[in-house]
Formats: C-alpha cells, structure tokens, sequence
C-alpha cells in the first residue's frame, strides 16, 4: 500500500516506481531515510542503456544524503577489461570513502556459468559488491550454512611469539556465517525466472538483492534502487516485506519494471 514519503510539491509515496533522472530524484527524496539501497551502476559504457548517461559523483552524493545514520548501500560493479582493467570500480568506492561512506566490505558476486574466456587471461567471472555504510550498520541478519563438524573440539589457539601451537577446548557450532564470495547462476532460471526482466541488458540475480536485504535490513524498512532497471531489487524488497522505491530515467525499464511487480503486487493484496 502506497503511503506519502515526503511532503514536497513532488509527491514521492513508498512501493512505488518512478521516471526521472535519480540524482535530481533524490533532491526532493528526506534526507536521511533510506535503510538499504542496492543497486548496480551502468559502468564502463559496457551496455548502452537507451542511450543515457550517468553522473557518478552526483548519485553518490545523492546516496549519503538519503541514506540512514546506520544504513548500507550496496554497490555492484565490474570494470571493462581491455588492454588491462580500467579499476573504475576502486576509483568509485574511494570516492564514497572521499564523501563519509565506511567501505564496510568488499564483497565478491561470483558468476557460476560465465561463457565469457579470454585468450591471455583466466576466465572473468566476477563483480564487486561495495557494502558502503554510513556510520556503523544498524542491522545485520548474517546468512549462515551448516558446518562440516559440530561439538566440543580441541582446537589450536592464536599462536604467541614461542610459535608454539597450544590447543584449547572450545565448540563447533552447527551454523558458521557465510564468507562474503557469493556464487549465483545467470540467465533464465538463474536469474531470474521472468523472460520480460531480459529486455533490459543488464539483470543481476534476484538471489543477490534478496540476499542483501535479508542481510541488512527488516521487514517495514526501506529499500531504494535509483537505477533499478527491470526492478529486481524492488520485486525482492516487495516479496520480503519491505517498502521500496525505484527509480529509472529510461521509461521503456521502468514499464518492465512495473510489469514483473505487479503480479506479485497483487497476490499480496
């Protein structure tokens, strides 16, 4: 259900999608009022995205002033790679560092079935996930996986200058947090299951945005992708009961966007 977000002569509600250039869109957005923000820039020229372009410094900007005391962005992105990387990717997240951001983690999104090789190099199969915080998280849910062995061991301890190896009894949980390499399958069934989500050119893993909001936030916060594209941050946010609020200057995604919600939109009604 849509509720008023800002009281402004441009009405921004929550669970909504809106066309606009986002660094103009969050000017008019309250200042400190996002919980989470995932997203992933159109970087490098990679992919011709109708054409338009992108201000980097200004969304990032935009991005500390609407985020939280507390709040997280997650950044994902890869670098061209010809004749050498291009490290736009390292140069973007010093620049949040530059304007009040904490790199909080370096995550790594691992493509299981990349088909992209190269003749001179190993297979690229990953992205960068930049969690960016501002201030300290508020919220963590860690993701966990079960343990190859639980139960009380005795295991060897910090080595001190001696370099002897002391051993101590301590427990093995059951669960142990996963590392911060994530692996998804990509294209369809991998993906994403929605068919109309590949008219845009660029989808990352519903997987990925539903596990960083599990990960960062709790039902009822609120979770923003400023260029949301098809609307995989916005479908997951909606499925997870959080509010969202994307954004798109193209019309074209943002008519996908609204096509692959709505059918979840409405069997939550």
């Amino acid at each position: 259900m849509a509720s008023d977000f800002v009281s402004s002569p441009f009405a921004i509600n929550v669970n909504e999608l809106y066309v606009s250039d986002c660094a103009e869109f969050m000017q008019k957005m309250d200042a400190n009022s996002v919980d989470l923000t995932i997203t992933s820039p159109p970087y490098d020229d990679l992919r011709n995205y109708n054409g338009y372009s992108f201000n980097f410094e200004a969304i990032a900007d935009g991005l500390f002033r609407v985020t939280k005391r507390g709040g997280i962005v997650v950044w994902v992105i890869g670098d061209r790679i010809k004749k050498g990387r291009t490290l736009s990717s390292f140069r973007q997240a010093l620049y949040f560092q530059k304007i009040g951001f904490s790199i909080h983690d370096v995550m790594i999104y691992r493509k299981k079935n990349t088909p992209f090789m190269r003749s001179n190099a190993y297979t690229n199969c990953y992205e960068f996930m930049f969690v960016l915080c501002n201030g300290s998280p508020k919220t963590f849910n860690p993701l966990t996986e079960p343990t190859v062995r639980n139960g009380y061991e005795m295991l060897v301890t910090n080595k001190g200058a001696d370099g002897i190896n002391n051993k101590v009894l301590k427990e093995l949980k059951k669960e142990k947090t996963l590392t911060n390499i994530w692996s998804y399958a990509v294209g369809l069934h991998g993906t994403t299951s929605d068919k109309i989500a590949f008219k845009h050119p660029a989808v990352f893993p519903e997987s990925l945005a539903s596990d960083h909001i599990e990960s960062w936030s709790n039902q009822g916060d609120l979770v923003f992708d400023p260029m949301c594209g098809s609307g995989t941050t916005c479908k997951m946010a909606l499925l997870q009961n959080r509010d969202y609020i994307g954004v798109d200057i193209s019309e074209e995604y943002i008519s996908i966007a609204r096509k692959r919600i709505q059918q979840y939109a409405n069997s939550k009604v």
